[in-house]
């Protein structure tokens, strides 16, 4: 397709070719793709957009692939919900869920990514593909891998939800738990990464695999009408995902599908686990690591990999960053649930309780466009509702039992 034109260092600037490659040999900065946005202008449109099929494909033209997709078929252009009923509660009258707790196939926005890192491996030639998670991205590489034919080896912290296990378990990869938490996984797949030809999405492969994560903006502002909206608040961990958002909304003004990019970015982070929001109200760009401890474990990196980038698209965007308690998540996915339905992981419970803070404390205005980016299923952390939720009314198979319970449920 001809769209790449190789990959660029974040730091120093530096060009190399379009290979599995991560980190600049010269100043070891993250690589990132770069694209001819002048020809990408010349080859789309809003018109030829909205007659593609309904996936994260249909923007494949800012999307660094070479070839046709061969991943991810039918993942993407999940629903964009206004939600009116939790709007109300938070003073908000223009507020949506982006909603990828139904992403395809299995329920997080990491099927986004995965689905254009292993059209990538494919074209690169690898034939087995593997990843450090905590779980959401283990999932996809599994189901994702299972079915474009890769070998596949997923590392995981040990202490994951047993949930999150079980769902990686299903699709039949290698499947390695490791004693430590992700930053620890993560230093050892690098070292695996360079001892074996394999695709580590998130490593070798990393700046096209992260790449995807757009896809969730370009469709934000194709479903507000080809705009941006006013406030999007997102999830952090690595902080890839807000970049990325951040990013999409200022492609899609560069090649001409919206007119303005203005939209306030706002990073969300467990109180456990806030290096990136530390740095935010700290107004500093040095990203301290620290040792996560909090019930959203798919957020749960404490030294993330694009902490300062998000930090510096957060200030250039205006927007802010705010932590909140493990209790405070809960009630978050609780609200989610009550007043629109949607049954969210305790990474959603995350941004709506941030929203909340954010709105009381005067960061987001009643009339503006605002987003809640809801990036995982409720499935997925059941065991963080334990003990949190009402439990079953028993009662005998007759008529007289209802009534009676009827009457301690009205009392």
């Amino acid at each position: 397709m001809g769209f790449v034109t190789g990959l660029k260092c974040r730091e120093c600037g530096r060009q190399y070719e379009i290979e599995p490659i991560y980190v600049c040999e010269f100043c070891f900065g993250p690589l990132e793709v770069v694209y001819d946005y002048k020809k990408i202008k010349k080859a789309i449109s809003r018109k030829r957009i909205e007659k593609r099929e309904a996936n994260l494909w249909r923007y494949k033209e800012l999307l660094p692939i070479d070839k046709e997709p061969q991943a991810g078929l039918y993942s993407g252009f999940t629903p964009l919900v206004k939600a009116d009923n939790l709007g109300k509660e938070l003073g908000l009258k223009e507020l949506y869920i982006k909603d990828d707790t139904v992403a395809h196939p299995t329920f997080s926005f990491k099927d986004r990514v995965v689905a254009v890192a292993l059209t990538k491996a494919k074209e690169f030639g690898f034939d087995t593909v593997a990843c450090a998670s905590t779980g959401n991205l283990a999932h996809s590489v599994s189901a994702q891998g299972a079915k474009a034919g890769f070998k596949r080896f997923i590392f995981i912290p040990a202490t994951l939800e047993e949930s999150k296990i079980t769902s990686s378990l299903v699709f039949e990869p290698n499947l390695i738990a490791v004693d430590g938490n992700y930053d620890e996984v993560n230093r050892l797949c690098s070292e695996i990464a360079n001892r074996y030809r394999w695709a580590f999405v998130n490593i070798n492969i990393r700046p096209f695999y992260a790449e995807g994560s757009k896809s969730i903006g370009f469709e934000i502002a194709e479903q507000l009408g080809w705009k941006a909206p006013d406030n999007v608040i997102v999830p952090c961990a690595s902080g890839s995902l807000l970049t990325k958002i951040w990013k999409a909304f200022k492609e899609m003004k560069e090649v001409g599908l919206i007119k303005e990019a203005d939209t306030k970015v706002f990073a969300a982070q467990a109180l456990g686990c806030n290096p990136i929001v530390t740095a935010i109200k700290n107004d500093t760009d040095v990203i301290r690591p620290m040792k996560p401890d909090t019930v959203a474990k798919s957020l749960a990196i404490g030294n993330p990999a694009d902490g300062y980038y998000a930090y510096a698209a957060v200030k250039e965007s205006g927007g802010y960053g705010e932590e909140v308690t493990d209790d405070e998540i809960i009630e978050g996915m609780k609200l989610l649930a009550r007043t629109e339905g949607i049954f969210a992981e305790t990474a959603g419970g995350v941004t709506v309780a941030v929203t909340k803070k954010l709105v009381e404390q005067g960061y987001i205005g009643k009339n503006e466009v605002t987003v809640i980016c809801v990036t995982g299923n409720g499935l997925k952390t059941r065991e963080a509702l334990e003990g949190r939720m009402s439990s079953p009314i028993y009662i005998k198979p007759n008529i007289d039992a209802f009534e009676e319970a009827l009457k301690k449920i009205k009392a």
